[in-house]
């Protein structure tokens, strides 16, 4: 089968030098450098340099916004370990969803391609999906168990489980003179549904740090304005079961793909209540497979059915496990929803069950897809509507983040994986449970760090390393500058206004009316006052440019018509599209 040709990153050309070289780090110090993920979410990564030597902490990515049009995501900007590659010793992935890993064949190669240590469903995760990139080198992946120690250059690192909504999650230990670096990657708290405290199994997995000393907190801020626990998995778990059991007619249930332990507890359920489910979606496909191959998943080959024989089943023996409840154009929910899927179409009798939240930015999408499904008369269940809990974050709230402070009692404490405002919320509690501000830093991407005088200072240097956006489209070529990305935004918003004009070249005489296409600004038909004025603007300062020129500069003229017309444009229709003069000469 023929493959896509594999993206590649772009990277914003311009200077990619620091302005100011970065300090060296004197010995016994120690440097913290959060590269992404500390003003967005997505895009994880963080440096860690000490004795020479550095190591890595994840290698996300994020997902385009309006700002970057015609970007299929964004990656941390490595330049700074691209400089100094000789020495990063080694990655620690600690978890498999794609913020955290999904930059990991774009950089690898550009970082020397370092060993790379995670626990085994990541690992999985991460050769599945690099069998997209065949032309690269293979990764040297290390697999790590919980609690496994390992020393990467001159770090000793050792590992400890955490509940996150995927298995094999895992936050990462660096043992220091000082005491522990601490980062416990995407986290919450598995609660006892009786006392809503931790359970033995929780306490037991944070036991490790009763004793000894933590110099450095480095924790999630995605949820800490959420006040209170986060309902448990397992409390999900219980609902889905009963939803299954008791709804009529065929059941579509969405869900991120990245909910694996959710997939795994709906297939198991499906399974035991004699039904047949459907996989729609190539990331959900993916992870199934993935979820197998790991041991995680073992069910009957004839429990999930193809969606070309959905029809041969009674409706209430079908359960449809599909990708796209965030309203994404593409995915399997919304082709259904507007019935552009070749197999399947919501029909009345139908349930459909949304078991994520809505992202930030996503509510207008997840709107239209509701709007969608219920004109073709099938019920939507979703987090608001439904009165037990059928979705549940993989990222603790409020009271999980105050009950990991309380327990790791660290000395200096930096918040990460948020929106900046975020951060200083997360801050704002660490000051709350009595951390003084000096031992607080709010990190910005590519901001230095440096924890000096033996552990008992730390600051943020007034340096910092290159933190530019570096975007991967599927288009093959790796150098879209800035400047497109502006000329794409500006395209969207005003539009484009080309003018054609062919001169002659011994006189600099306009030959013929000059040609106008218009695309985004106005509508030609309705705007004739405002062309014939412009082909005759563009005329006279064609003429009056290249009088006594010889031989015609035509780019001089050129910037002579961008300018004009453009202002002119401004003046009549407050619009700034993108003026393109093309000149012909003859």
């Amino acid at each position: 089968m023929m493959r896509p040709p594999p993206r590649r990153p772009l990277r914003p050309r311009g200077d990619q030098l620091e302005k100011k070289p970065i300090p060296p780090l004197a010995p016994g110090d120690i440097r913290i450098i959060p590269l992404g993920g500390v003003e967005e979410i997505g895009k994880n990564m963080t440096a860690i340099e000490m004795d020479g030597d550095i190591m890595v902490i994840d290698i996300g990515f994020a997902f385009p916004d309006e700002n970057t049009p015609g970007v299929d995501f964004i990656i941390p900007d490595t330049t700074y370990l691209e400089a100094n590659r000789a020495r990063v010793k080694g990655v620690v992935i600690t978890h498999g969803h794609l913020d955290h890993t999904g930059g990991i064949s774009y950089v690898m190669p550009k970082i020397g391609n370092p060993p790379l240590y995670t626990r085994n469903l990541t690992a999985l995760m991460i050769k599945k999906r690099q069998e997209e990139f065949p032309h690269l080198p293979p990764l040297d992946i290390i697999v790590v168990e919980k609690e496994e120690r390992v020393k990467i250059g001159n770090f000793r690192v050792h590992f400890f489980g955490v509940t996150h909504t995927i298995p094999d999650s895992m936050g990462v230990i660096i043992e220091t003179p000082y005491g522990r670096i601490v980062n416990p990657g995407d986290y919450k708290l598995d609660l006892d549904t009786v006392n809503g405290k931790p359970t033995e199994a929780e306490e037991k997995a944070y036991s490790i740090f009763d004793q000894g000393e933590t110099l450095l907190l480095m924790a999630d801020s995605t949820n800490i304005e959420n006040p209170g626990f986060s309902p448990p998995e397992s409390e999900v778990h219980k609902n889905l079961e009963t939803i299954i059991k008791t709804v009529k007619g065929r059941l579509i249930i969405g869900m991120f793909a990245s909910q694996f332990e959710r997939i795994i507890k709906v297939l198991e359920i499906v399974e035991r209540l004699g039904r047949k489910i459907v996989i729609e979606g190539r990331s959900m496909k993916t992870n199934v497979e993935v979820a197998q191959l790991a041991g995680m998943l073992k069910i009957k080959k004839e429990t999930i059915v193809p969606v070309q024989e959905v029809d041969q089943y009674p409706p209430e023996k079908i359960v449809v496990l599909a990708t796209g409840a965030q309203g994404e154009e593409f995915a399997a929910l919304m082709r259904m929803a507007t019935k552009q899927h070749k197999y399947f179409q919501f029909k009345k009798g139908d349930t459909v069950l949304l078991s994520s939240s809505i992202i930030p930015g996503n509510e207008r999408t997840v709107q239209r897809l509701k709007d969608n499904i219920a004109r073709q008369g099938a019920k939507i269940v979703h987090y608001r509507t439904s009165e037990v809990y059928i979705h549940s974050s993989g990222h603790g709230n409020r009271g999980e983040i105050e009950w990991l402070h309380r327990k790791i009692k660290p000395h200096f404490f930096i918040p990460i994986h948020g929106h900046h405002q975020k951060l200083h919320v997360h801050a704002d509690l660490a000051l709350e449970l009595g951390m003084p501000e000096k031992n607080i830093v709010i990190p910005d991407n590519g901001m230095v760090i440096d924890i000096t005088a033996k552990g008992t200072k730390m600051h943020a240097l007034k340096e910092t390393v290159s933190s530019r956006l570096v975007m991967v489209d599927g288009s093959g070529a790796d150098n879209v500058k800035e400047v497109v990305i502006k000329d794409r935004v500006m395209l969207a918003q005003e539009g484009i206004f080309v003018i054609i004009a062919i001169i002659n070249q011994q006189t600099g005489k306009v030959v013929k009316s000059p040609d106008i296409i218009s695309r985004g600004f106005v509508y030609l038909k309705e705007s004739q006052d405002l062309l014939h004025y412009v082909r005759l603007m563009v005329k006279r300062k064609i003429e009056d440019a290249t009088s006594r020129m010889n031989p015609i500069n035509f780019d001089y003229v050129k910037n002579i018509l961008r300018e004009e017309i453009g202002k002119y444009l401004y003046q009549k229709t407050h619009s700034r599209p993108l003026v393109l003069p093309v000149l012909i000469e003859v």
